[in-house]
């Protein structure tokens, strides 16, 4: 298993994240983020009106807009999950995921909840080869190819929205019974001659030989299941907090959420901490990438310290983006 070695690496991609990201890569370092997805819980709704300079945005359209500014400056995405992240003995950090292992000087914690597994066998094995948990960060991977989306509620249908733009045939298997009919989405999808609506049902199985190849769909409350064919399989199950990877490397308060003060810092040295995983009040995607920010100067300045350089944050107005264009993997 290879090791990729950092400047620092941000777990979570949603404001916090993405913020923190971007602040870091402007500064000329070398930013790994590792996220399941891009946008997080943001992703849940389409109506968001109290995010400064937007009247009206969807969570969708303003995290891949977050993502491709931080891309844009040089930060390195890797989609996948962290399984472990400890101190190593010279004062670095290492970070385990289910397919490779990364060192950093210092580490930003700001992964908030993360996207439920599905829990079905073949998930684990085709995950990343076909599986996955992030529609913008993966669905152009797809693209006129027959794939399928599963879930329930808000979240599925904008993910299938999405990827039904750039499949040649898209499975929704919604796993609940009731979608509204006065749903625009809904509506939307279910004229598409593309899409096609698998009700009350859910993914039983992940089947292939290198990648994903099948799925067996079956009725939630039992009954005959069938298989479809398909490249990939979008897991959209909503969001869990998960913080028990990091619970021997800081400190966490009686809510499993991150101890940290005005300034980012945890309870370990080189490991700062933002948004939802944390102990601060009202949790805002304003907030979020406030805090975002606050941990990457602080990580930046602990960053120059090790260095034994003096911490000078450039003009931000006169730093040029390293990538003219950049889109999601």
């Amino acid at each position: 298993m290879a090791v990729n070695n950092y400047d620092i690496i941000v777990i979570g991609a949603a404001s916090a994240g993405l913020t923190a990201a971007l602040y870091l890569a402007r500064q000329s370092l070398d930013v790994l983020v590792i996220s399941k997805d891009i946008g997080g819980q943001a992703l849940l709704t389409d109506d968001i009106q109290n995010y400064p300079g937007f009247m009206k945005v969807g969570g969708f359209d303003l995290m891949n807009k977050f993502q491709e500014q931080a891309a844009s400056y040089g930060a390195k995405f890797e989609y996948d999950e962290v399984r472990e992240a400890v101190k190593l003995p010279d004062g670095n950090f290492k970070v385990t995921t289910t397919l490779g292992s990364f060192t950093a000087t210092s580490l930003i914690l700001a992964f908030g909840k993360t996207p439920r597994n599905l829990d079905v066998p073949g998930e684990e094995e085709f995950r990343g080869r076909g599986v996955s948990y992030c529609a913008v960060c993966d669905g152009p991977l797809f693209k006129n190819s027959e794939i399928g989306v599963v879930g329930s509620g808000d979240h599925v249908l904008q993910a299938a929205s999405y990827l039904s733009s750039l499949a040649s045939r898209l499975h929704v298997v919604y796993r609940g019974s009731r979608v509204p009919q006065d749903d625009d989405l809904y509506i939307q999808l279910k004229e598409m001659p593309n899409v096609e609506f698998h009700m009350n049902s859910t993914v039983k199985k992940i089947s292939g030989d290198i990648a994903v190849d099948s799925i067996e769909v079956a009725p939630v409350n039992g009954g005959a299941s069938k298989d479809l064919k398909v490249r990939g399989i979008f897991v959209e199950m909503g969001y869990v907090a998960r913080t028990d990877f990091v619970k021997d490397l800081v400190k966490l308060n009686s809510n499993r959420e991150v101890v940290t003060d005005k300034l980012g810092k945890t309870s370990t040295e080189g490991v700062f901490a933002a948004g939802d995983v944390t102990d601060v009040p009202y949790k805002q995607a304003v907030i979020s990438a406030g805090q975002g920010a606050t941990a990457a100067l602080s990580a930046f300045n602990y960053i120059q310290s090790k260095r034994g350089k003096i911490a000078v944050v450039s003009d931000w107005k006169n730093v040029k983006p390293r990538v003219q264009e950049s889109k999601a993997m």
